[in-house]
């Protein structure tokens, strides 16, 4: 039960009932999203509990499903949308409403969650090969979310990156730049374990971001700024480096919310007149963005496993939050609330 960064306990309630169509899922494994510590966005709604990116076992189906059975295992969206709104027929589907509105219940640190109607019915249940651990499918959920940000920005095959800030989001966009193609990836951070990591998954180089220069990018680019920028930390300074970076007719993809009512201000000749850049957001991922994901998983294409850094029981969700909101020496943490 989270009260807050530095506040979570242990608390017992009642296994969730399920009615007609819906699931009960035990869950194996959660992972500690950087949107979980982001403590000004929860707590004005405390207690409660958290944890989107889960994947489990179906212990229970509810009246009139028949694609579903006991013994399944299963990653699930906390979020779906309608599939019939405005934004949903434009290609907009994660900023529908009803995205907005839905959720599990009571969240993914806990040893079982209700998977409402609504969820199972509009295509947010996804069945995991069996070559597919538990800890590698709670990557679904970020990996869909980084691989939306990705397309919205029009990565292309033989595109220069930079990736600004290299925490579990920024690793994930690291990697899946150089499987899409992307000429040559760089990467910033100020943690010189993430600058390894972003080595690791596919950065040619790695820059310190106290030491990085529009000058430096230049001399590693054959002379030439990115083609596409990819802001993975609400970090004002970092924001204005990767501007800085822009090549003309360059994108920027802002994937990383802020401080809570945060302004940027921005050099509008600078960075827009007779330049041509875009900029771009993105949020959350729709069902053909989990599906996606999945198979990249599955496949092989992508190094999942290899960012996990730590796994950790229910009882020790405080020091996985901890680790998380600490940004050291850790990637992805999972909890794991059977053990």
């Amino acid at each position: 039960m989270y009260y807050g960064n530095k506040d979570i306990r242990i608390e017992q309630a009642p296994v969730p009932a399920i009615g007609r169509g819906e699931l009960l899922v035990r869950i194996e494994a959660s992972g500690i999203c950087g949107s979980d510590v982001m403590e000004w966005y929860r707590i004005n709604r405390i207690p409660l509990v958290l944890g989107h990116e889960i994947a489990g076992t179906i212990v229970e189906a509810g009246e009139g499903l028949t694609h579903y059975k006991k013994g399944m295992r299963v990653s699930v969206s906390h979020h779906v949308p309608c599939g019939r709104c405005s934004y949903c027929q434009s290609g907009h589907e994660t900023v529908c409403d009803t995205l907005r509105k839905t959720n599990f219940d009571p969240g993914g640190f806990c040893e079982y969650v209700r998977i409402p109607e609504i969820n199972v019915s509009s295509c947010g249940v996804y069945l995991i090969p069996d070559d597919v651990s538990f800890e590698e499918a709670t990557f679904i959920e970020p990996l869909a979310c980084v691989l939306r940000g990705q397309r919205l920005a029009g990565m292309k095959k033989g595109l220069s990156v930079l990736v600004v800030g290299s925490g579990i989001a920024g690793i994930l966009h690291i990697h899946l730049a150089r499987f899409l193609g992307a000429r040559r990836v760089f990467a910033t951070d100020v943690n010189p374990f993430r600058l390894e990591l972003a080595r690791r998954f596919g950065a040619e180089q790695s820059f310190h971001a106290a030491e990085f220069t529009a000058e430096r990018l230049r001399e590693a680019n054959d002379g030439r700024l990115a083609d596409l920028v990819i802001i993975c930390t609400g970090s004002g300074a970092a924001m204005a480096q990767g501007f800085d970076a822009l090549e003309r007719a360059a994108t920027a993809l802002f994937f990383a919310p802020t401080e809570k009512d945060a302004l940027l201000p921005l050099p509008v000749n600078n960075l827009f007149w007779r330049n041509e850049r875009t900029f771009v957001s993105s949020y959350a991922g729709s069902p053909q963005d989990h599906r996606e994901a999945l198979e990249l998983i599955s496949s092989r294409k992508l190094d999942v496993k290899g960012m996990i850094t730590h796994r950790l029981p229910l009882s020790r969700t405080q020091e996985g939050f901890d680790l998380v909101s600490s940004a050291g020496e850790s990637l992805k943490v999972i909890i794991e609330p059977q053990k």
